[in-house]
């Protein structure tokens, strides 16, 4: 029981510092000012993990690979702890085991970034409708246009209603049931 809430706690925390330094590589990626408030604030949650990084760790091709490698590695460490907690005979288990260790990894970072994107194309909807001029907003929508824009071109809007959106969370949850499932199956078998 004990071994359980601690494995919620850690995979919350965790899971929580990853979708900031994912959010910190989108906003680079996609060029959003950092004089927001908000993206201030995440910039400041992880500096302390990706300023280090980055003196080994160089950006390249315009990519801040400090912070994907670092939404790695804390994945990683949430994936093997939450197995240790579980009594995972790391040791019987041999060599095998840590190639698999380090897919769940990776499949587990996809996935955390495909329910990123739907959270903040959620966030953009509810926006919309709420408070357009929250500190909040411009990082939400520098964030999800980069998704939105294409499907733009193939879906009209209907009276005015941009369903754009909806066919985002239909493609995303697609992606989550095919092939992030179909790998992250994969690799469990081979446990």
């Amino acid at each position: 029981m004990i071994a359980g809430a601690l494995a919620f706690l850690i995979q919350t925390l965790g899971n929580l510092f990853v979708i900031a330094v994912l959010l910190r590589f989108m906003m680079q990626l996609f060029r959003v000012p950092f004089r927001n408030p908000f993206a201030q604030f995440i910039v400041a949650l992880t500096d302390f993990a990706v300023k280090p990084l980055r003196r080994v760790v160089p950006g390249f091709l315009g990519l801040d690979w400090a912070c994907l490698l670092l939404a790695w590695l804390v994945e990683l460490v949430v994936v093997l702890t939450g197995y240790w907690l579980n009594d995972f005979p790391f040791a019987l288990a041999g060599g095998q085991v840590w190639p698999v260790m380090l897919g769940l990894a990776v499949v587990r970072l996809l996935s955390l970034t495909v329910y990123l994107i739907i959270g903040l194309t959620l966030a953009r909807a509810v926006l919309s409708w709420v408070n357009t001029s929250t500190p909040l907003a411009p990082v939400v929508y520098e964030l999800s246009e980069p998704f939105l824009r294409p499907l733009r071109r193939i879906v009209p809007t209907v009276a005015n209603v941009d369903l754009t959106p909806i066919v985002l969370f239909i493609l995303c949850q697609l992606v989550l049931m095919v092939p992030i499932m179909a790998v992250e199956q994969a690799l469990l078998g081979a446990l």
